[in-house]
C-alpha cells in the first residue's frame, strides 16, 4: 500500500533514477559477475521461457555449464527449480547474486529472459549482455507502460544497451524474428553481428517444409532436418530462435538436433497431466489474446470431442481490454467455458470475472448450460473435470505453474494448476 503512495507522489525521474542508481550499485557489490560470462537476453511477448529453456538445455547437453533464469524455472547447471518470485525478470540484487552463483559453479553461458517491466525498472542495465533476442510482439502491458509503441521501446532498450557495453570474447550479436511485424525496429539497433530466422519471410535461418502432427514437429533448416515434441508452429519459431543463438556459439548440429528431440517441455506450457483419465489436461500459461489464438490453433491438431476451457481471468489492473476479448476467444474455440480467478491484485475478481464472462455470452455461451463462473479456482477445475469425457480436452489457461495467486495488498496464496488437477483426478 505504502509502496503504490510513494509512486503516486514521488516524481518519475526521481523513480528511474533510483532504479538505475540500483542497477549499478548491485552490479559493484557483486563485482561485476556478468562480465566474465557469455550472456544471452531474450525478449518479446510470448515463447521466451520456452527459448531460454532451449537455449539452457542444449548448451548443458553440448557440454556447456549453463544457467538460466525465466518466468517459470531457474536453473544452474544439473540443479534446477521453479521460479516462485511471481517476477519475469529478477530484482537487481537477485539477478547479481544468481549471476555470481553461476560464475562460482563455473558457468560459461548465462540465459535471461529479460522482460518490458524488467526493462523498464533498469534491471537490465547492470548486465553485460552479448547476445540479444527478439521472439515477437503483440500488445501486452500496455497500461503500465502507456500505450504499445512505449511497450515496445521499453523492448528495444535492451537491444540499445546491448552494444553500449564492452566486447567479451564474441560478437555483440542481435537475433530477430523477421515474420514479425516490428522486426525492422529491433535490427535498426547498433551492433556487431545481426541473425534473422523465419518460417515466411527470408531470413539466415528459415524453416521449411514443416510437418505439424500431434505428436512433435518436423521441419528443415539448411538441409538438415529436425525433430522436437513440441508442438505448433509457435514452437518452429521458438526451436529457431534457440538454433540461431547455438549455431552462433559454434554448438554442433548433431547435439542441437538430439537435444531437441529428447527435450519434453517447459513446466506448465502446453504441459498435459496424467493421471490415468481417459481425456486429456492440458495445463498452460497463454495470458494474452494472441498466446491464446496459437494455443487454440495448435489444439486443433488433436481430435476431441469436445473442449473444457478453465479461463483465467486476466490479472488485476492490467490490459483491461483484453478481458472480453479472452471470453470470446474462450467461447468460439471451446464447448464450455469456466471463468475464474487468477491473480486479481487489488481489483474486485468477480468484476473480473464478470468482464470476461461478457465476452463469452456475446458469443454464444449461456449462463450455467455451457457457460460457469465460478471464483474458487479449484472448484472451477473440478468442475470441468466432471464435465469431461472420454477423449475429451480439459485446458487450464492463465497461470501454467506459477506458484501462487495474487491478492490483494501484496498477499500471496499458494498455488500450482498442475497440483491441483492432479490431486483432483488422483481422488476421482
Amino acid at each position: 500500500m505504502l509502496k503504490s503512495i510513494l509512486k503516486k507522489i514521488i516524481p518519475t525521474w526521481i523513480i528511474s533514477w533510483y532504479h538505475k542508481i540500483l542497477a549499478y550499485l548491485a552490479m559493484i557489490i557483486y563485482l561485476n559477475p556478468s562480465s566474465k560470462l557469455i550472456i544471452i537476453g531474450v525478449t518479446g511477448t510470448n515463447g521466451k521461457s520456452t527459448v531460454v529453456n532451449l537455449i539452457g538445455e542444449i548448451l548443458n547437453k553440448a557440454g556447456h555449464k549453463t544457467g538460466w533464469t525465466s518466468t517459470t524455472n531457474f536453473s544452474i547447471g544439473d540443479k534446477s527449480w521453479l521460479n516462485d518470485k511471481k517476477m519475469t525478470m529478477l530484482g537487481r540484487f537477485q539477478t547479481q547474486s544468481f549471476l555470481k552463483k553461476c560464475l562460482k559453479e563455473k558457468c560459461k553461458y548465462v540465459v535471461i529472459e529479460t522482460s518490458s517491466e524488467g526493462i523498464k525498472q533498469s534491471r537490465h542495465l547492470g548486465i553485460n549482455y552479448d547476445i540479444a533476442l527478439f521472439t515477437n510482439l503483440t500488445p501486452e502491458h500496455i497500461e503500465s507502460h502507456g500505450s504499445f509503441e512505449k511497450y515496445k521501446e521499453a523492448k528495444g532498450k535492451l537491444f540499445k544497451h546491448l552494444s553500449s557495453r564492452k566486447r567479451k570474447s564474441i560478437d555483440k550479436t542481435i537475433i530477430v524474428n523477421s515474420d514479425d511485424l516490428n522486426a525492422d525496429y529491433f535490427l535498426s539497433f547498433k551492433a556487431e553481428r545481426k541473425i534473422t530466422f523465419s518460417i515466411n519471410n527470408n531470413s539466415e535461418f528459415k524453416a521449411k517444409n514443416i510437418e505439424l502432427t500431434s505428436n512433435g514437429t518436423i521441419f528443415n533448416l539448411e538441409q538438415e532436418t529436425f525433430k522436437t515434441n513440441l508442438l505448433g508452429n509457435v514452437n518452429v519459431y521458438n526451436c529457431l530462435a534457440t538454433i540461431s543463438v547455438c549455431k552462433i556459439l559454434k554448438v554442433d548440429d548433431q547435439k542441437i538436433r538430439e537435444a531437441l528431440l529428447k527435450y519434453k517441455g517447459v513446466p506448465g506450457r502446453f504441459e498435459f497431466i496424467n493421471e490415468g483419465q481417459n481425456f486429456k489436461v492440458m495445463v498452460d500459461y497463454a495470458p494474452e489474446i494472441e498466446s491464446m489464438k496459437k494455443l487454440y490453433e495448435t489444439v486443433k491438431l488433436f481430435k476431441y470431442n469436445k473442449i473444457i476451457h478453465v479461463l483465467g481471468s486476466c490479472g488485476g489492473g492490467r490490459d483491461l481490454a483484453r478481458r472480453p476479448v479472452l471470453g470470446k476467444l474462450a467461447a468460439t474455440n471451446a464447448d464450455y467455458v469456466i471463468i475464474t480467478n487468477e491473480d486479481p491484485y487489488n481489483d474486485d475478481p468477480i468484476e473480473i470475472i464478470n468482464q470476461v464472462s461478457l465476452g463469452a455470452e456475446n458469443n454464444g455461451k449461456v449462463l450455467n448450460q455451457n457457460l460457469f463462473k465460478i471464483i474458487d479456482r479449484n472448484e472451477a477445475i473440478k468442475k470441468a473435470l466432471s464435465l469431461a469425457s472420454p477423449n475429451d480436452l480439459v485446458l487450464i489457461t492463465g497461470k501454467g505453474s506459477e506458484q501462487a495467486i495474487c491478492l490483494e495488498h501484496g498477499k500471496k496464496m499458494p498455488w500450482d494448476d498442475r497440483k491441483i488437477v492432479k490431486e483432483l483426478l488422483s481422488s476421482k
